[in-house]
């Protein structure tokens, strides 16, 4: 018997990065599986991975930022599985840029992905939700919870997220919806790596390794890490949990970062 056994679940950004690693391992629970991503590729090989292993997963091409995606992703998931039990808000980019040479377009599209993404996907999702329970889980960031330099733009949506769960589940939980997010810290992802491609390969090594030593536990967290907090969340286990920010971090908001050198 799985976690999630009978239930469905759609999982944004699902092609790569945390949202792989939460959709084969949601499959391996015993659910099915709509991947959506803006990236068609990845959304298309996950599905072909989880099919591999007996699953069934849906790949659906969506920018979580449009209106149009948000709802033709909910309704394509509830017309290939008949309804929608879990919904993870997963999808977010992010670029590291001082706040004065930030142009307008760049502060909009990470707020529309990360932030704006949420609220639509919640939106078109919660209706059906609202019919039988179910759980909503949103990938938020400890940049939510405090700054992080050269990120204003990310930080703002990652907090915006914090709220908007705790908002979200004051309303609805009288429907039976339990509504959460993750606060990862550094994940080893490649979002992540991607902000890093630029340099050197000596340059990238002591990047690396400024952040694996901001962790208390020395080292990046991993995709797989945080899929299996979403796990968690999203079955019965974490039945009495709703309105939280889970903080998976590695001990990265513990204490000022001088302790951690070493």
């Amino acid at each position: 018997m799985g976690k999630l056994d009978n239930k469905i679940a759609l999982i944004t950004g699902g092609g790569s990065g945390i949202g792989k690693a939460t959709s084969l391992l949601f499959a391996k629970e015993g659910a099915k599986i709509a991947i959506a991503d803006w990236a068609e590729d990845n959304a298309n090989a996950v599905a072909a991975q989880i099919a591999r292993g007996a699953g069934e997963a849906l790949p659906i091409k969506a920018d979580v930022a449009k209106a149009a995606d948000a709802e033709h992703m909910v309704a394509e998931t509830i017309r290939r599985f008949g309804r929608l039990d879990i919904l993870y808000n997963n999808a977010g980019i992010g670029n590291a840029k001082a706040l004065h040479q930030m142009t307008e377009e760049e502060w909009d599209r990470v707020v529309d992905v990360d932030l704006k993404g949420v609220f639509l996907g919640s939106k078109y999702a919660l209706p059906e939700l609202m019919k039988r329970g179910g759980v909503i889980v949103s990938t938020a960031s400890v940049a939510g919870i405090e700054g992080v330099r050269h990120m204003a733009h990310y930080c703002a949506a990652k907090a915006g997220v914090i709220l908007l769960t705790k908002s979200m589940a004051m309303d609805y939980a009288e429907h039976g919806i339990r509504v959460n997010c993750i606060c990862p810290g550094t994940i080893g992802t490649p979002l992540f790596e991607s902000g890093y491609a630029h340099l050197p390969p000596d340059k990238q090594q002591q990047a690396l390794r400024r952040w694996e030593r901001a962790h208390l536990l020395n080292r990046l967290g991993q995709p797989e890490e945080i899929a299996r907090t979403a796990l968690f969340l999203c079955s019965d286990d974490a039945s009495f949990i709703t309105g939280q920010a889970i903080v998976v971090d590695g001990g990265f908001t513990t204490g000022h970062r001088l302790s951690n050198a070493r």
